[in-house]
């Protein structure tokens, strides 16, 4: 396991800490929110922690989830979750975020959005004195609007790429395709937000403003845990 593992491991194992017997737990999907699942899984596993269901936010977490042990739900039964653990490809010192690495921003801002209490988990490395210093911003677009997308992020100074993988378009687990927008560090994401978020073709775009409750960062000097009401 790298340094870089290691950390977000320790992150992870001090999130899953506070989930409790009982609870609807947002699983995250990535890298990090991986190291979640497998800690979750080994509590509830060893009977440390009871009647735990999860809502996955893409078909990847569902399938590791299964694989794991973690018993599932869905909206349908259970609107309200208690507690997301997820991790973040970069942090600002307000707790604003930039998602979607993995291609699971939608659903990922559907959990957010529906749960009580929502824990991102990063190492130092993703931390950022703005959004956009160090990431592209991921959006998720219809299909058909591709160029018309494309054409609006460059008149309001984004460089967007599509999203490809082996040579391929990347589809997400709804279809739709991703642009890797690059805005560079972004002094005000939550106008930006508000101009994506009036755009016809875009489906959902990986600016998490005002949606954290706490950041745990593993860092070489240890385990930090960042409050909302610490932020800037």
């Amino acid at each position: 396991m790298t340094t870089q593992d290691e950390l977000k491991r320790q992150a992870a194992v001090a999130a899953v800490a506070r989930v409790e017997s009982g609870m609807v737990v947002g699983l995250g999907t990535g890298s990090t929110a991986q190291f979640a699942l497998e800690r979750l899984a080994e509590l509830i596993n060893t009977g440390k922690l009871k009647n735990i269901v999860g809502i996955p936010s893409s078909l990847r977490t569902e399938k590791a989830a299964r694989e794991l042990g973690i018993p599932l739900t869905d909206f349908a039964a259970h609107p309200v979750i208690d507690l997301t653990i997820d991790g973040a490809d970069e942090v600002d010192p307000d707790l604003n975020l930039i998602k979607g690495g993995g291609g699971a921003l939608l659903r990922e801002k559907v959990l957010a959005q529906a749960t009580r209490c929502n824990i991102i988990i990063v190492d130092e490395s993703k931390l950022s004195p703005r959004l956009g210093t160090t990431w592209a911003l991921p959006i998720e677009v219809v299909p058909f609007a591709r160029a018309v997308e494309e054409h609006f992020l460059k008149s309001i100074g984004a460089a967007a790429t599509v999203r490809v993988k082996d040579g391929k378009i990347v589809a997400t687990d709804q279809g739709n395709i991703l642009l890797d927008a690059r805005f560079g560090p972004m002094p005000d994401p939550g106008r930006i937000a508000e101009r994506l978020n009036a755009r016809a073709g875009i489906v959902e775009h990986g600016l998490f403003i005002g949606l954290t409750h706490a950041v745990i960062v593993a860092g070489t000097d240890g385990i930090r845990h960042v409050y909302k009401t610490e932020a800037r």
